[in-house]
C-alpha cells in the first residue's frame, strides 16, 4: 500500500496532533500475523519514513524540529486531543512552511552564485582546448564524429540520442540510458540546443558545452541547479521537415 505524499504543511497537520511518552509505557510485542495488521504497520512506517526525510531537510536548513514533540502531537491527535487549538496549528505550520521555503531560496541563491563563478572559469579554460570551437553566442562544441549533408533548421523536428552531464561528470539525463532516441521540434528546447544542433549533419556526433544563460538560466529547473553550465553529447539521427500547409482546393 503506497502512502500518499503530503505537503510539509499537510504532514505536519497530521503529526502535530500530540502523543504520549512511549518510554513511560511498557512496550507491547508487535503482532503482524494478518494482512490487515501488516497494512496498519506499513501505513505507520510509511508516515515515519516520510517524516524522517522531511526532518532531514529541515535540519539542513537549520530548522531542527523536536522528534519527541512530533510523536507527542501525532498520538494526541489520534486520541482526539491536542495541546494547541486546530486553528493555531494551521497558522504555526504555515509559518514553518514559509520559513522552510525562505531558507531553501536563500540556499539556492548562494549555490547559484557559486555555480556562475565555477561555470565561467570552466568555460574560459575549456575554450582553450584543442578542437573546441566557440559560437558568437558562447556555445562551445567539439566534433566527435563528422558527417556531411543537410543540417536542420530551427523549424525542423530532429531525432537524436544524447547524454547530458554536469561539470562534475554526473549524468542528469540520457536517452542512451532509456534505450531509445528522442524526437522534438528544434525550436522547442533550450536555446543552446536550438542553435547547436543546427550545426550538425545526420550521422554526426558533437559535444556541446552550453553556458547557463543558453540553458536553464539563474532559476534552473526541477533537476538543474541555477546558473549551471551543462555538457551534452548529441548524435543527430534524423531530420524531419515540417509538413507543408494544405493548399486551398486540395482534397
Amino acid at each position: 500500500m503506497k502512502f500518499f505524499k503530503p505537503t510539509v504543511v499537510a504532514i505536519a497537520l497530521l503529526s502535530v496532533m500530540g502523543c504520549q511518552e512511549p518510554a513511560k509505557q511498557e512496550e507491547k510485542a508487535v503482532v503482524l500475523d494478518t494482512e490487515i495488521q501488516k497494512q496498519a504497520y506499513g501505513l505507520g512506517a510509511s508516515i515515519g519514513m516520510y517524516m524522517e526525510r522531511n526532518l532531514e531537510e529541515h535540519n539542513k536548513m537549520g530548522l531542527t524540529l523536536d522528534k519527541s514533540l512530533i510523536i507527542r502531537g501525532f498520538t494526541d491527535s489520534m486520541d482526539g486531543k491536542s495541546l494547541i487549538e486546530k486553528e493555531d496549528i494551521q497558522a504555526l505550520l504555515m509559518n514553518l512552511d514559509q520559513a522552510m521555503k525562505a531558507k531553501q531560496q536563500e540556499q539556492a541563491s548562494v549555490s547559484a552564485e557559486a555555480s556562475l563563478a565555477e561555470g565561467q572559469k570552466f568555460l574560459d579554460e575549456n575554450a582553450k582546448k584543442d578542437g573546441v570551437k566557440v559560437t558568437d553566442s558562447g556555445i562551445q562544441y567539439e566534433v566527435l564524429t563528422a558527417a556531411e549533408g543537410d543540417k536542420p533548421a530551427a523549424t525542423d523536428t530532429v531525432k537524436v540520442h544524447y547524454k547530458g552531464t554536469f561539470l562534475n561528470g554526473e549524468t542528469f539525463d540520457s536517452s542512451y540510458d532509456r534505450g531509445e532516441p528522442i524526437e522534438f521540434p528544434l525550436n522547442g528546447v533550450i536555446p543552446g540546443w536550438t542553435e547547436g544542433v543546427q550545426l550538425m549533419s545526420v550521422g554526426s556526433k558533437f559535444k556541446f558545452t552550453i553556458p547557463s544563460d543558453l540553458a536553464y538560466g539563474p532559476n534552473g529547473s526541477r533537476s538543474i541547479p541555477g546558473n549551471s553550465v551543462l555538457e551534452f553529447e548529441v548524435e543527430l539521427l534524423e531530420i524531419k521537415k515540417p509538413k507543408a500547409p494544405a493548399q486551398v482546393g486540395d482534397k
